[in-house]
């Protein structure tokens, strides 16, 4: 197996000579932040992290995500945080794409490093220290936990994608894969962060029109993605969000894999309105 490829923004700001022509699109049924927004002007900072600053992907918002948050952390060597999660109600899912540091789960310490996946359930204490010398880089996906009466909350969990064998969509030849890091069954889980693969070539055969709300990541590769009537080119460190039942569909362009982190909301019923309010 080909060894994967993360790609991680690093910042900076192109020269004055640069054409203002980009990539990026905002509508109600989707958006498309390309790599090249993701500038020094358009980092975060959070409250008791050290050595900082972050990338705010998506977020909750009128017309835009309305289930989960996504982030690019970037940590300096010895920053990190002592309180990273400020909500009680908050679940998480830290995803590596570049270098490393320890997390630290209710007083056991793991060590991540690149293709390392972290779920944190709501009201967790964890931690994060990037005791390298070297820049780390993690996306930090976040989501109000939706309790069941009658099922348990599920528990904190640390693996890494080398070690989860990719399930084969059916009928595909192979070509189209997904990593998922939680049973699908497992309804304690009311959101799946996985990574798809499609090999060059490779597509999605049909237009998907369905409830989750996505939020993908491009980590490796090139496509053209049919977003709602829309065909868009996206490559390596592009994002994309997806509102729920916009239609979706790809081409994975080569000469190598397609592969991209993959956000959705699942196995929960639908919010009703209430009478009256």
């Amino acid at each position: 197996m080909t060894k994967p490829s993360y790609y991680a923004p690093t910042g900076g700001h192109p020269d004055q000579h640069s054409l203002l022509t980009d990539r990026a699109v905002f509508t109600e049924a989707y958006a498309v932040i390309p790599k090249g927004c993701m500038r020094d002007i358009v980092t975060s900072f959070l409250p008791f992290w050290e050595g900082t600053r972050l990338w705010v992907l998506s977020r909750p918002l009128s017309g835009f995500a309305e289930t989960f948050s996504q982030y690019i952390m970037e940590v300096q060597p010895g920053g990190g945080s002592d309180r990273p999660e400020l909500d009680p109600l908050a679940q998480g899912v830290l995803f590596v794409v570049e270098g490393g540091f320890t997390l630290t789960i209710e007083g056991e310490a793991h060590t991540l490093e690149e293709g390392s996946y972290a779920y944190l359930p709501a009201g967790a204490r964890w931690t994060v220290q990037n005791g390298t010398k070297a820049v780390t880089r993690f996306h930090w996906i976040r989501k109000s936990y939706e309790a069941v009466e009658g099922l348990d909350h599920p528990e904190a969990f640390v693996v890494n994608e080398r070690d989860v064998a990719p399930t084969v969509m059916p009928d595909t030849d192979g070509k189209w894969a997904t990593t998922r890091f939680v049973d699908p069954s497992d309804m304690r889980h009311d959101m799946h962060v996985t990574i798809v693969t499609f090999q060059p070539g490779a597509v999605i055969p049909f237009c998907e029109t369905h409830v989750m709300e996505h939020g993908l990541y491009v980590l490796e590769g090139k496509a053209v993605y049919r977003l709602n009537s829309d065909w868009v080119e996206v490559e390596a460190g592009d994002y994309m969000w997806l509102r729920a039942f916009c239609p979706q569909a790809c081409y994975a362009g080569g000469p190598g894999p397609f592969r991209y982190l993959l956000y959705k909301d699942v196995n929960r019923h639908m919010t009703l309105p209430v009478a009256g309010r």
